[in-house]
């Protein structure tokens, strides 16, 4: 039995962390076996660079190049410790970002050679490779908007960049959809929870055998 991948991307405050919630619980009530995991992080050594990237004083003036790099680090390990021994078991792995935010945040926003950042990504990921990504597409002000009400001002090492990066990052991802229709679901993040669930649920429930 092969198991389901599906990655949840978006600029910040979009709302993923809520609809993975929420599409983990009506698996798991279903009897299905889930994964939930998010980038970076989900292994100790993930979770150790995830706060080098966010939080820790020494990411101060990080280079775009070690921010690529630190990020696939991050992901080479999840990869292969948590998300493909899932896949292999049969289980549903929902996996908050994956390959498609270092091709959108580092690549498009950062800059960065898209062949390089393209090489680098499959080297990290191997084989692994979402049977489905759900875009929640919102705007940047709004979004922001959101993160610094959640947040009480205290905003991570990313979300400290200006509004432009995030207006990047979102034409990234939608042209990143439109080269890859077969596997993306765009939905509007600033429909009700309810709605976003609810797609979700109507493009996951096929894919269930």
């Amino acid at each position: 039995m092969t198991g389901l991948f599906i990655t949840f991307e978006g600029t910040e405050g979009c709302g993923k962390s809520t609809q993975i919630n929420a599409l983990a619980a009506r698996l798991q009530n279903q009897g299905q076996q889930v994964l939930q995991t998010r980038e970076p992080g989900g292994t100790p050594l993930g979770e150790a660079v995830r706060n080098l990237l966010q939080h820790d004083k020494a990411g101060a003036g990080m280079s775009p190049e070690a921010e690529l790099l630190l990020f696939t680090a991050s992901r080479a390990q999840l990869t292969r410790e948590r998300i493909l021994p899932a896949i292999a078991k049969g289980e549903i792995v929902l996996c908050d970002r994956f390959m498609d935010s270092t091709t959108v945040y580092q690549g498009v926003a950062r800059q960065i050679d898209s062949q390089a950042v393209a090489a680098i990504n499959r080297f990290a990921v191997g084989e692994a490779r979402p049977d489905l990504t759900i875009l929640i597409d919102l705007s940047p002000e709004v979004g922001m908007a959101r993160v610094h009400a959640r947040c009480d001002g205290e905003l991570d090492r990313i979300e400290q960049e200006a509004i432009e990066f995030f207006q990047a990052v979102r034409t990234g991802y939608l042209k990143l959809a439109e080269s890859e229709p077969e596997r993306f679901l765009v939905l509007d993040g600033s429909a009700s929870v309810e709605t976003l669930e609810r797609q979700i649920w109507a493009a996951v429930q096929p894919r269930l055998g």
